[in-house]
């Protein structure tokens, strides 16, 4: 089905009397006072925000909320497939609740998200951890509250993934884990297929929603005094490719922008290839546009880069940077890197140090290569030993170290306007971040907790700030 031909559906009234129905089911099988779900989300924001969908379709289903698994009547872990440690993270967690399983027969336990779209995952659940009674993959989310039913009425193991239908589903009961800050979904899938990247495969094709739905969903936000507002797409430089009328992600930027309200606004992730001038101009004109951008270059070395699919090269990537840098005052810049990719050498990786150099990004973040079942880079010659390539990997995080801890110091002195987001563990102290998203910990009163205040920096420490408010601004500035 081509990009145009992507439709857009509602959630249908069936779901909602599916969660009915659980909830009806529920009374009778909760160990406690209501029904209690326990939700564990790995990865990305994008499974963050799935996770704040599927809370909201439970929450409509009557359950309330824990922390902890051991007193929950439905455990759910929402999965990531990017990299292998994630998946080894998720195994090894799933098998620890073998004894409460056995304790406690009849909670229901369910698996979803990227990693249960992988046949040979799915396989290996179900045959090594039969208590798992529920699992369905990224694209069976708009029909959860069925595969629940089922699964509790039938008491037989339900399993369901590849069932990507090229519909995008609004109408989701949202149940979001912040109070100011928040994820907001533009699209979903990505059709890059970057040669390391298992996303296209595990969640589709692009597919843009509905810029009026956006609109009203940021809006919705703002009123409810969301201050920190993240725009999520694999690519939001892609947005708006499958929609009639012309729109594009940085036309819909500035539309979101023009909503009053004091917040800042962001986005992730910006593909370089698509990263256009309109963009940056965008950004340097907002009244509430973040001054962060992060642009993920993954390699310095243009060979590596064509290895890897990327689209563009190093001079491609460094005038859309110099553009930014030029146009956006006090710009804060973040990548992401893979070390180690196959075939790559030792020069090639020099050549991702000068870039760093070159840049000065605020921060990376940083991964020595993963193969992905199913990805082409799977298939590639590898024979950089893992030992090489994690004295690279050290090399560049001393590197980087010793750029952002410059950067940091240079801001010492300054004023910056601060969102406080929350405790750090240590003592009274608070964190937050500034526009540039660089996390601030200073001493303040728990009442500052999400508003923005004007913060005095007094001292840098790496990549961490350290902060004094001059001036309490009650409910922020």
């Amino acid at each position: 089905m081509a990009d145009s031909e992507i439709s857009i559906n509602s959630l249908s009234g069936k779901q909602f009397e599916y969660m009915q129905l659980i909830a009806e089911i529920m009374e009778i099988r909760k160990r406690g006072e209501k029904p209690v779900a326990f939700i564990r989300t790995y990865g990305c924001q994008q499974n963050v925000a799935d996770s704040e969908k599927i809370k909201g379709m439970l929450a409509q289903s009557g359950f309330e909320f824990s922390d902890s698994p051991e007193n929950a009547d439905f455990i759910l872990f929402n999965t990531c497939a990017v990299r292998e440690h994630a998946e080894d993270r998720v195994f090894g967690n799933v098998g620890a609740l073998k004894n409460i399983k056995r304790k406690h027969p009849q909670i229901l336990i369910a698996l979803c998200g990227c990693m249960m779209e992988q046949e040979h995952i799915a396989n290996k659940i179900y045959k090594s951890f039969p208590f798992v009674g529920l699992v369905f993959g990224t694209h069976s989310l708009h029909h959860f509250p069925e595969l629940m039913y089922n699964s509790l009425v039938n008491g037989k193991r339900v399993f369901e993934r590849g069932n990507d239908d090229n519909k995008l589903y609004e109408g989701f009961p949202i149940r979001r884990d912040g109070s100011f800050k928040g994820w907001l979904p533009i699209m979903y899938g990505c059709n890059n297929f970057c040669t390391y990247c298992i996303v296209p495969y595990v969640r589709g094709r692009e597919r843009s929603r509905d810029k009026q739905i956006i609109l009203e969903e940021a809006a919705a936000m703002i009123n409810n005094g969301y201050k920190d507002i993240t725009l999520l797409g694999q690519n939001v430089n892609s947005y708006g490719k499958n929609l009639e009328g012309g729109v594009n992600f940085a036309q819909l930027l500035r539309e979101i922008d023009s909503i009053d309200g004091d917040y800042w606004l962001r986005f992730m992730t910006s593909h370089p290839k698509d990263c256009s001038k309109e963009l940056i101009d965008t950004m340097a004109k907002g009244t509430h546009i973040s001054r962060h951008l992060h642009l993920p270059f993954q390699s310095g070395s243009d060979r590596v880069l064509k290895e890897m699919n990327r689209h563009y090269d190093r001079k491609r990537y460094l005038e859309i940077v110099n553009y930014a840098k030029e146009k956006i005052d006090g710009l804060s810049l973040t990548s992401d890197i893979i070390v180690g990719f196959p075939g790559e050498t030792y020069d090639d990786f020099k050549q991702t140090l000068s870039l760093i150099k070159e840049v000065g990004f605020t921060s990376l973040f940083t991964f020595i290569y993963s193969p992905r079942v199913g990805t082409p880079a799977a298939e590639m010659d590898d024979p950089v030993p893992a030992s090489e390539k994690s004295k690279w990997f050290q090399e560049l995080l001393q590197v980087q170290e010793e750029i952002a801890a410059k950067r940091c110091a240079d801001m010492v002195g300054s004023t910056q306007k601060v969102l406080i987001e929350g405790k750090t563990g240590k003592n009274n102290e608070l964190s937050g971040r500034t526009s540039g998203n660089i996390v601030v910990e200073l001493d303040a009163p728990e009442s500052t907790i999400g508003t923005f205040q004007n913060v005095t920096i007094t001292k840098a420490r790496n990549w961490i700030l350290k902060g004094k408010i001059e001036n309490i601004n009650n409910g922020g500035i």
